[in-house]
């Protein structure tokens, strides 16, 4: 067998070795990059357009990013909305609106986007999703300027790849209860 003959399958061996060595690289590289999710460098503050929360269950819901800001908007005479964007992007809003009374949680959820095929607590004061939920606040929280309506809270994520029933249930809850205790429940 002559020399040259005897170094083409080396060569064809260590190229392929070569070459299967960069796409297991590669793919390690990239299953990395999408495993850590962006790392969440702001901070949350403990009032949200002056209701006090836990910053922990507001940022369980909120996408990596730099800096987060608040905006409080008022688009009707009945409507309260905080929301937050994280690096100029909104993606969280939560809300106060006044609904007539004799409405029930799963009939208002129907008017906000995401609660669609939501779980219904035990007490049916809250329904929610992955993405977003609706409660009802307790049948003492009445306002001067609502008569013959009921408070219902909102927590809407918008397009941020959220999806965790457990900690928007965690945040509806504790954001209802905290409005519960403010100048909104009279």
């Amino acid at each position: 067998m002559s020399v040259r003959g005897s170094l083409r399958p080396h060569r064809f061996v260590g190229t392929a070795l070569s070459l299967a060595a960069a796409v297991a690289l590669a793919a390690t590289l990239s299953a990395c990059s999408r495993d850590a999710p962006p790392k969440k460098a702001y901070t949350v503050p403990s009032s949200l357009c002056g209701i006090p929360v836990d910053p922990a269950l507001v940022k369980a819901v909120l996408p990596g990013g730099d800096s987060l800001t608040t905006a409080t908007q008022k688009p009707n005479g009945g409507t309260i909305r905080c929301n937050l964007s994280v690096d100029g992007k909104l993606v969280l809003s939560l809300a106060q609106a006044w609904w007539s009374e004799g409405h029930t949680t799963a009939a208002v959820s129907r008017a906000y986007p995401g609660t669609d095929d939501g779980t219904m607590s035990e007490d049916e004061r809250f329904v929610h999703t992955g993405k977003s939920g609706v409660g009802k606040t307790v049948p003492s929280c009445k306002a001067s300027e609502h008569p013959e309506q009921d408070l219902y809270i909102t927590v809407e994520t918008r397009d941020t790849g959220i999806d965790d029933p457990a900690a928007i249930e965690k945040l509806l809850v504790a954001y209802t209860k905290a409005v519960e205790g403010t100048a909104a429940c009279g």
